[in-house]
């Protein structure tokens, strides 16, 4: 890089410094903040009155007496030259090391789990993602949500935590939860610890077994038990109903499946059910619920209709 700047770099390193800057964006930063700092470092030698060869000379009979003038090197503009580079070199040290980058997890196909800088977990459910930076700086641990996560929090009084989704901020020290936002429509479920929940300047706080719902289009947060355990049904494979609404199990049975069941009779949309479903398969789950409510489960297309 150096011998570049210089103009003293042969036809080869030349294509390697032209290639390497072509590779990223960020290397063409580098390079560009790196030429800045060597033409300034140039205008302030060009403006230096010192003769820095008869004050090397100086030094020298200083040091070693009866010696004769040495021959003209410009050791001081070398000594400079060496001086520059240093302050190069750290100053890009300090730079990329210290240089917080943002970071996007997305899961796709499948949920998938992260570790976060301050050692927090988050499983991430498919179709959602979150972003956050390379390192807690600051006073907070600031985290964007996009669709569904679970967090498992390390605690730190000291630095909240502080997840946004949409116009909900949700704020924690160390705590696990999860987190659910469909069509601007946010519910928080707390399994240990405290969450506290702001929206439009409403805060609500939250613990263990208690959950939180929130419409796109009110400032309203409704704060109430949390009896089944369906919303971690992406961590565990598990879809644990107790005294569930079908109408809520059937919806979790559309995203985990990506399926289209519907309920055909009205009168089975609030009906309860209370039971548990492990890594079934989605023709053993809807098999369960015709004998349950004693209904058939009916197919056109990729739409199953119960009734």
């Amino acid at each position: 890089m150096v011998k570049y700047l210089l103009n003293e770099t042969d036809e080869d390193e030349q294509q390697r410094v032209k290639q390497w800057l072509a590779a990223d964006g960020a290397n063409a930063a580098h390079y560009n903040q790196l030429k800045k700092i060597w033409d300034e470092s140039q205008q302030l030698t060009s403006t230096l009155t010192v003769d820095e060869n008869r004050a090397w000379e100086k030094f020298q009979q200083k040091i070693h007496p009866g010696l004769g003038r040495p021959a003209s090197f410009g050791w001081a503009k070398i000594a400079a030259a060496v001086i520059v580079l240093l302050g190069i070199g750290f100053l890009t040290y300090w730079t990329l090391n210290n240089r917080v980058k943002e970071k996007t997890v997305a899961a796709q196909q499948a949920p998938l789990n992260d570790i976060l800088p301050d050692g927090s977990v988050v499983t991430v459910n498919k179709g959602s993602s979150i972003s956050y930076p390379s390192k807690f700086k600051g006073k907070t641990r600031p985290v964007a949500l996009k669709g569904e996560a679970f967090f498992n929090v390390t605690p730190n009084k000291q630095k909240p935590f502080i997840i946004s989704i949409n116009d909900v901020e949700i704020t924690v020290v160390g705590t696990s939860f999860n987190v659910k936002n469909i069509n601007g429509n946010t519910e928080v479920v707390v399994e240990s610890g405290i969450v506290r929940v702001t929206k439009s300047g409403k805060t609500v706080e939250l613990k263990a077994h208690e959950k939180l719902l929130t419409e796109a289009q009110d400032s309203v947060m409704v704060k109430e038990e949390s009896k089944d355990q369906l919303y971690k049904y992406y961590r565990t494979k598990e879809f644990v109903c107790d005294d569930t609404p079908l109408w809520k199990l059937v919806q979790v049975i559309n995203e985990a499946y990506n399926s289209h069941v519907v309920i055909g009779n009205p009168a089975l949309k609030d009906a309860t059910i209370t039971t548990t479903f492990y890594n079934e398969s989605l023709d053993q789950v809807l098999n369960v619920i015709s004998i349950t409510f004693n209904t058939k489960v009916v197919k056109q297309g990729d739409t199953i209709i119960l009734q």
